[in-house]
């Protein structure tokens, strides 16, 4: 399935990178600070979210402040290759709330995760009685992450 390829200009560019440091900014605010009205200001940002260029909006936590203070890279073999495995392991990775994201790799490894948890007692607990409780995985490499360096959700 091919992805259609959107160029924005400099105005729909200006108005990604604004909204990817504070999307809670008003339309008008947004405006002046790129030189527009704002009627075709709100116009640009529909538009950008009809195409699905703007995915959503959402709030960035501090995770140590709510007790996930811990993070953890887990790599994932499966000891089958097959469409019924893989989609099995999927769909069951994709329901546990301690993944907070969820990659299909190339390499030794085929799935990345990345999974936070209080410490290293909630985090056994989850590898023991949910993570390895999934049919079909062969190997796992857990790397704990000691500090973030950089953190960011600006791709533009």
């Amino acid at each position: 399935m091919a992805t259609e390829i959107y160029t924005p200009d400099e105005k729909d560019l200006s108005i990604l990178r604004i909204l990817q440091k504070d999307a809670k900014l008003s339309i008008r605010d947004i405006a002046v600070r790129i030189n527009l009205s704002p009627t075709p200001t709100h116009e640009r940002i529909k538009r950008l979210e009809k195409m699905g260029i703007i995915k959503g909006y959402t709030t960035v936590v501090d995770r140590k402040k709510i007790n996930k203070g811990m993070m953890v890279i887990c790599m994932v073999a499966l000891n089958v290759h097959n469409k019924k495995t893989a989609g099995a392991f999927i769909e069951q990775v994709g329901k546990l709330k301690e993944v907070v994201e969820f990659y299909n790799i190339s390499g030794e490894f085929d799935f990345m995760l990345k999974i936070l948890a209080a410490d290293m007692d909630d985090f056994h607990e989850f590898f023991i009685n949910k993570l390895s409780e999934i049919e079909g995985i062969g190997q796992t490499k857990s790397i704990f992450v000691m500090n973030s360096i950089k953190e960011s959700y600006q791709i533009i």
